[in-house]
């Protein structure tokens, strides 16, 4: 069976975040599905079932739990299929929970994926485990279906965070993000620095990733708050992990959203199970 891991947003090989996909003509065992992603160990496996050259359904699995959403493995499996399995220039993924997700790819091989905004919206009470998780002062807790996303002072306490893994495992299936302003950034992240609109990271040890590298689905919520607080609807987003990676975000009609990036092949490689 081919597997291939592509590096997802980014066009530098071990940067932005590897996922592993898969294409299949039917679902395997979930049981199955769930130990090839604890063999690989990335963030996210995905798993995408054909229905025809322009239609598929998707799944993501961590090493220890399927998820429902997951962006950067989206964007690996769109390379994939544009790579190898069609000729069209869009196509269609099916999620369940979340309906369709339209994915064009460029001439210059960015792909540009078109989600539900997943709004996130201002606490004023939050778990005391978060001002205990994080020692680096906050402006403000947002939360989404997805995490608690949390407003910074500046990009150097996000860069400098050490966050408490083992308490923010006690937060169960929500995520936790960490984001600034980059607008005015006068700390050298890369030859880009000077463009970003804001910077993040995110953790999420409870689902098997202390820290993912780089990550589509929070931006759904992270975009929408900067784009509102900077008055635009484009936001070029920056996540701070160790490999790091571009986000080019877009709010579009509707309560959608387009996070676009690139991708790059690291393996193609054939597995026996």
């Amino acid at each position: 069976m081919k597997m291939y891991q592509v590096d997802a947003f980014t066009t530098e090989l071990f940067k932005g975040n590897p996922a592993a996909v898969l294409v299949l003509d039917s679902w395997l065992d979930e049981a199955l599905m769930q130990n090839i992603a604890l063999e690989n160990n990335l963030a996210e496996t995905a798993f995408v079932k054909v229905i025809d050259d322009e239609n598929y359904e998707i799944r993501w699995f961590t090493p220890t739990t399927e998820v429902d959403f997951c962006g950067h493995a989206t964007l690996a499996s769109s390379f994939v299929l544009f790579k190898d399995y069609t000729l069209k220039k869009q196509i269609k993924f099916h999620v369940k929970h979340l309906g369709i997700f339209i994915v064009t790819q460029a001439d210059d091989g960015k792909i540009m994926m078109n989600f539900p905004i997943r709004r996130a919206e201002k606490l004023e009470k939050y778990p005391e485990l978060l001002d205990q998780a994080f020692s680096k002062p906050f402006k403000n807790v947002y939360l989404n279906a997805q995490a608690y996303i949390i407003e910074y002072e500046n990009v150097q306490d996000i860069l400098n965070e050490k966050p408490n893994l083992e308490l923010l495992k006690n937060l169960g299936k929500l995520r936790t993000a960490i984001t600034a302003d980059a607008s005015d950034l006068d700390v050298a992240i890369t030859a880009n620095s000077s463009k970003y609109d804001c910077v993040s990271r995110y953790f999420a040890p409870a689902n098997g990733i202390d820290e993912d590298p780089v990550t589509g689905s929070i931006h759904t919520g992270i975009a929408p708050i900067w784009a509102e607080k900077l008055g635009k609807s484009k936001i070029l987003a920056y996540q701070a992990s160790k490999r790091g990676g571009e986000l080019y975000c877009e709010i579009l009609e509707n309560d959608r959203i387009e996070i676009s990036g690139y991708g790059t092949l690291f393996m193609k490689a054939d597995i026996y199970i």
